[in-house]
């Protein structure tokens, strides 16, 4: 007996060991078996990360687990992920490992899953991907050699993936999302049960119209699978959209050149309930407690043949009437609802299909809306009519149907419009052949956002339709202390509507006051008097880009805007009698002839601001007779343009031509700036106490007193690039002190400035003492000096180079010079005289000789003296 124990526990063991070696020992030639199998199926690079064989995780069965699987296609769709699957499972027969080739597959696990399915405008498929061989050589190989995959399947599931389906050449496009999927049963069978169960997001595109979107799909179904006639019928099954439940019955059979299908579907029950269940429940909230009266009919027949040039016949309807619906936790009831909605094509072919709505009714409270109308020649040139006619108070849609709107509206909207047209007319821009007539009223609206600082009120705004424009013939509307009225036309209303076009439009604004700030919550409008001096603080570097949402122009608007206002607040700046044109097109704003009153003088703007790309901005910006400190205190530009100016009181005009880079809230990004100003001070006084720079220049300049000087017709060029600022060189007075300057600065307000002061004698005088006395006032206003001055460091922390000492050394020379000129000239003079004297007579000259002699001693005497005698003072 112990002999027997001891024999069952070494093959016990034995049969242990050989579960963990196997996996080890057979990895190798089961990897190689699998590529090897790959490369001869199909025309594709597959990958994988690793493998992983496992006798345990489905034993008795051996699994095989490839990871980060994916099939990359070859041309023409080269590089394209067709199939990525985070991990990819198959379980099969211990045996099967044991063979050199031909494996049998009972299992198979697809998760989170990526499929890329698509076929190109030419027909060709990303999944064509098997490998053909001649018909012949396919028949010797299928006699000789056995397959490399038979999938003799119980078992298989999707879960948690993604599927995409393009179709270029039918303008078709179909995604899944969160697609989970499971089948079982004998696929080794020709004729068997399958029994599924599908879970997904569904979304639905044809020709550029999306009818679904993220919409729930639940199916559970059974499926009669005949292999051999490749017939595949529905059994039982139950499925639901959304909240819709559907039957379908019926059947798709694949042939060599086409599928036939007959498939009939329909709702189990007549209850209206289920036509709010069309609606995805992120819009229609759940529907328990929901309380409705009358019927709902939803039913559809889909038959024919499928093919490269027919598509099945359809006949699907939906209808209701004299229906109600109310929400447990809502005040109104929607009534009186009749539907009668029908799409249809009865001979197979795509442009052939239409839709037809015969009454689209429903009433709240008072309130009644009705609609019809027909689309015909969905795929070629589309006939459109529509009608609609009623009241709404917008008031009322929250209280009757749980729509997700964050702000209370209010006011009644009324229309009465009627309109058909063809889709190649208004591709055309023929807007002739479109008839449209009525109107639409919308009147004490009411609109408030946390978005907006202010309530919105329109007052009133009237709409006509005619066949040639769309009229705004009034708007009245207020927020805060704004008022604005418009009036215009919208050329092409159907065009952007049903076709890829812009709207396009001309207005005329009016106002007496409008106040940017009532439509911008605080922060948004920043107050500037807060901010750095310095404009650098205004770039992108201040704020991650990532953490801001690009402000983009929209690119479907073509509108252009004429305006008037007597009154328009921007932040801290007023303007006064603002009139110009914007116009908004291809992502540009673009103004025109804007002009208004502002900091005692005149602007005038010119410019552009685009969005595309990289947003950027091209101005031209004209100030005329301006009060120089209101527009410094104000306008960011002036302060990165021209610091000095924080100093300077009095009137300057000037015009600004520049260019550059914003940022994504379309902040100017100042290292980009490149322009030119022509800056003109036509009269200032220099208030050295506003600038550190001013101040401190006085206090080392000490022969001017810069608080008591002024400035007169000034005129500066300024060329800036890359944030730098490059003056070139100028000239001007102050009072009668000339300044020639030269130099640059930046927008960090860094500087680095050469300056020549040519200072007149008289304002040494106490620098170079009596010396001055010397000198007649003619002398004097004769006599200047020049004083250099470096400004280096910032505006607010200069470095100053001034060197004084140098100016009185150079003063002093000048005026020994002309003090040795006046004294030189002073004997000619006298010498010339005596001469004069002594030719004059002989009698005196003899007697006078002496006393000449001594006078001429006298003279040389007393000018030589007050040249070089040391003054009091000095």
């Amino acid at each position: 007996m112990k002999k027997a124990f001891k024999i069952i526990g070494i093959v016990f063991l034995t049969l242990i060991i050989g579960l963990f070696l196997t996996p080890i020992l057979f990895k190798g030639s089961l990897e190689k078996m699998l590529k090897n199998a790959a490369n001869d199926t199909v025309n594709a690079q597959v990958e994988w990360s690793s493998l992983n064989l496992s006798l345990f995780r489905n034993f008795p069965n051996a699994s095989v687990s490839l990871e980060d699987l994916s099939l990359i296609n070859k041309a023409p769709f080269e590089g394209d992920t067709l199939v990525y699957a985070k991990t990819f499972n198959i379980s099969m027969g211990v045996m099967q490992l044991f063979k050199d080739e031909g494996l049998s597959i009972d299992e198979i696990y697809l998760n989170e899953a990526y499929m890329n399915v698509k076929v190109d405008s030419l027909g060709n498929a990303n999944y064509d991907i098997a490998k053909s061989t001649g018909v012949e050589q396919e028949a010797t190989t299928n006699e000789t050699e056995s397959k490399p995959f038979e999938l003799n399947l119980s078992h298989y599931e999707i879960n948690s993936s993604r599927i995409n389906y393009l179709d270029e050449s039918g303008n078709i496009f179909l995604r899944l999302t969160e697609f989970s999927h499971s089948g079982d049963g004998n696929f080794e069978a020709s004729v068997f049960t399958l029994k599924t169960q599908t879970d997904s997001k569904v979304s639905f595109d044809f020709d550029g119209t999306n009818y679904l979107n993220n919409n729930s799909l639940v199916l559970d179904a059974d499926l009669n699978i005949d292999l051999e006639n490749m017939k595949f019928s529905f059994l039982e099954n139950e499925a639901k959209v959304n909240q819709l439940p559907l039957k379908f019955e019926g059947y798709v059979q694949t042939f060599d050149d086409y599928n036939d299908i007959d498939i009939k579907f329909s709702t189990p029950s007549s209850d209206f309930k289920n036509f709010l269940a069309l609606i995805p429940e992120a819009y229609a909230s759940n529907l328990d407690g929901v309380t409705t009266t009358g019927d709902f009919q939803l039913k559809g027949i889909i038959k024919g043949k499928v093919d490269d040039t027919y598509i099945p016949t359809l006949d699907i309807s939906a209808s209701s009437d004299n229906a109600s619906f109310q929400y447990p936790d809502l005040p109104k009831k929607v009534e009186d609802i009749s539907l009668d909605i029908r799409i249809q094509n009865e001979t197979g072919l795509v442009e052939d299909t239409y839709i037809k709505f015969k009454n689209v009714d429903f009433r709240i409270d008072q309130d009644r809306f009705a609609g019809s109308g027909s689309v015909k020649n969905l795929t070629t040139n589309m006939l459109v009519a529509l009608k609609m006619k009623g009241r709404l108070n917008l008031a009322n849609l929250k209280k009757a149907y749980p729509v997700d709107i964050e702000q209370d509206l209010s006011g009644i909207l009324d229309a009465d419009i009627t309109t058909n047209f063809d889709m190649n007319s208004i591709e055309r821009d023929a807007y002739e052949n479109v008839n449209a007539q009525g109107s639409m009223a919308l009147s004490k609206f009411d609109y408030e956002s946390p978005d907006l600082a202010e309530l919105i009120h329109i007052e009133t705004a009237t709409v006509n339709f005619t066949t040639n424009a769309v009229q705004l013939n009034s708007f009245e509307m207020t927020a805060g202390s704004t008022d604005l009225q418009m009036k215009g036309d919208l050329s092409n209303l159907m065009g952007f509507a049903f076709s890829d076009k812009p709207l396009q439009g001309r207005f005329m604004a009016t106002s007496t006051n409008f106040n940017i700030a009532d439509f911008t919550v605080d922060g948004e409008v920043g107050n500037k008097a807060n901010e750095s001096e310095n404009p650098t603080t205004e770039t992108a570097s201040t704020v991650p880009e990532g953490s801001i949402e690009a402000i983009k122009i929209p690119d479907f608007l073509d509108i252009v805007l004429n305006f008037n206002a007597k009154t328009v607040i921007y932040d801290n700046l007023t303007l006064k009698n603002a009139k110009g044109s914007l116009a908004l097109k291809n992502e540009s704003a673009i103004l025109k002839n804007v002009n208004a009153d502002i900091f005692g003088g005149n602007i005038s703007l010119d410019g552009k601001v685009t969005t595309s790309d990289v947003p950027n901005f091209d101005m031209k910006l004209g100030l005329t007779t301006i009060k120089i400190v209101e527009a410094f205190q104000q306008m960011e530009l002036i302060k990165g343009l021209a610091p000095i100016a924080q100093a300077l009181n009095g009137l300057a005009s000037t015009t600004i031509d520049l260019n550059g880079n914003l940022t994504k809230d379309l902040m100017p990004i100042y290292t980009s700036l490149a322009g030119s100003a022509l800056a003109n001070i036509l009269s200032a006084e220099v208030e050295q106490a506003k600038m550190p720079l001013i101040s401190n220049l006085n206090s080392q300049f000490k022969v001017l007193n810069f608080d008591k000087l002024k400035v007169k017709d000034l005129v500066a060029k300024l060329n800036f690039k890359n944030g730098a600022i490059n003056a070139e060189d100028f000239d001007f007075n102050l009072d009668d002190v000339k300044v020639d300057v030269s130099g640059s600065h930046s927008f960090d307000n860094t500087m680095n400035y050469n300056l020549s002061f040519n200072v007149p004698a008289k304002y040494f005088g106490k620098e170079v003492g009596g010396q001055l006395a010397q000198l007649s006032n003619t002398d004097l206003s004769q006599l200047n000096v020049d004083v250099p001055v470096g400004l280096t460091g910032t505006f607010s922390n200069p470095k100053i180079q001034l060197t004084m000492q140098n100016a009185i050394k150079d003063l002093t020379s000048k005026i020994v010079d002309a003090q040795k000129e006046k004294a030189t000239n002073a004997i000619k003079d006298k010498i010339g005289d005596e001469i004069n004297n002594l030719l004059d007579g002989d009698k005196k000259e003899k007697d006078s000789t002496k006393t000449q002699q001594e006078d001429i001693k006298d003279v040389v005497k007393d000018v030589l003296g007050g040249l070089f005698k040391k003054k009091k003072d000095n």
